[in-house]
């Protein structure tokens, strides 16, 4: 083993990235960008361990795609995200890197860990071949450089440079604070970093997303009770009785976002909006959904219709769909003719014929976002 733990931060909000997907899922065919880095570091070089860093609303959802590597939560800055994830470190060595170095080449991984003994932190850089102006003042471009990542740093002394209220926007500047030594090497263009939306046409170890599609079902069902507001399709309908739950009961949305989650494959609602939870208790499922459909584009797909057929014998449904319709659409951000909503009864069959209740199914269908049209 090489006693070098590699740590990959990838927590997090993409705020310069103007895209509608964070630049951490984006995918590469089937993989998104997190993963796609990861694996890529992962075969250059024997890591005693690999911890990835990742946004908290994000982190649960990274652990379906591998069991390969070690997540932690991130922080809200790069900084407190380091610090979380070199709790789990036990090696001599860390390297450190972020997700948005795509396609860093594997002499420069190499030549890291080579040099790893010859100082406190190595790192790798760039010269700079323009001229360099600094407070309006021309500078010896010759004694400017670029500083990349990765970096790999003895773990002890990284640690104990972090343990600081100061923000240091690389690994080196920490270490070089406390009077650590830092040896520069030769870094590459090819590690440029995505920050912005213009830099993906730079970015060459990459792929366009596949064209594959992704079906999710969701269904919910809730019985009547009195004297209670009903919410159906984020509507009001007017009846004296409303559903029974822990939310406002909305059992068409409800069933809407199990779908959502479904097509990407992130469980259901209750990992979300756990029915233990005070703060959600009466909430707006609106609400909820525009959560759901927020976190859905964050992590890299687009929605490409959804199919709605609610089950009821009361109330009357159809004088309501063409606003629950429009309703869903708006929430979804997704052209009305995308969104199907279908009712019928049950025949006076069971639970629902018996008019004690509300069942909806619905019907998703999502594809990645196409970030290379």
């Amino acid at each position: 083993m090489s006693n070098v733990t590699l740590i990959v931060l990838c927590a997090g909000n993409s705020s310069r990235f103007a895209l509608q997907a964070k630049k951490q899922w984006l995918r590469t065919d089937n993989s998104p960008l997190w993963l796609f880095v990861t694996n890529r570091l992962k075969n250059y070089s024997n890591f005693d361990k690999i911890i990835i860093a990742a946004h908290k609303q994000e982190l649960n959802y990274m652990k379906n795609f591998t069991d390969d590597y070690t997540f932690v939560e991130g922080g809200k800055t790069r900084q407190e995200s380091m610090k979380n994830a070199l709790k789990e470190v036990s090696t001599e060595y860390v390297m450190v890197t972020d997700v948005a170095r795509t396609c860093i080449p594997k002499e420069v991984i190499e030549n890291l860990i080579s040099a790893k003994d010859e100082a406190n932190c190595i790192v790798p850089t760039l010269s700079v071949s323009d001229t360099v102006i600094y407070k309006e003042e021309t500078i010896n471009r010759d004694e400017v450089k670029l500083i990349q990542t990765p970096q790999l740093s003895n773990t002890k002394i990284l640690i104990n440079a972090l343990n600081t209220n100061i923000e240091f926007t690389d690994d080196s500047s920490a270490i070089k604070n406390i009077g650590g030594t830092i040896k520069y090497i030769q870094g590459s263009l090819k590690s440029k970093k995505l920050t912005f939306e213009e830099d993906i046409e730079a970015i060459e170890c990459i792929n366009a997303p596949s064209k594959n599609f992704f079906t999710g079902t969701g269904f919910d069902i809730h019985p009547f009770e009195e004297n209670k507001k009903m919410f159906l399709g984020g509507i009001n309908i007017d009846v004296p009785y409303g559903f029974k739950a822990h939310s406002d009961g909305d059992v068409l949305i409800h069933s809407l976002i199990d779908a959502l989650l479904g097509a990407i494959g992130a469980g259901d609602i209750g990992e979300f909006f756990p029915d233990t939870d005070l703060q959600y208790q009466n909430i707006d499922s609106k609400i909820l959904l525009e959560q759901i459909v927020h976190f859905v584009y964050n992590v890299g797909y687009e929605i490409v219709n959804v199919d709605l057929t609610i089950i009821a014998q009361k109330p009357k449904i159809n004088p309501y769909k063409n606003e629950i319709k429009t309703t869903i659409s708006k929430l979804l951000n997704l052209e009305k003719q995308f969104v199907n909503i279908k009712a019928t009864t049950a025949e006076k069959l069971g639970f629902i014929g018996r008019a004690e209740g509300v069942a909806v199914q619905t019907v998703a269908t999502l594809k990645y976002y196409n970030w290379k049209r």
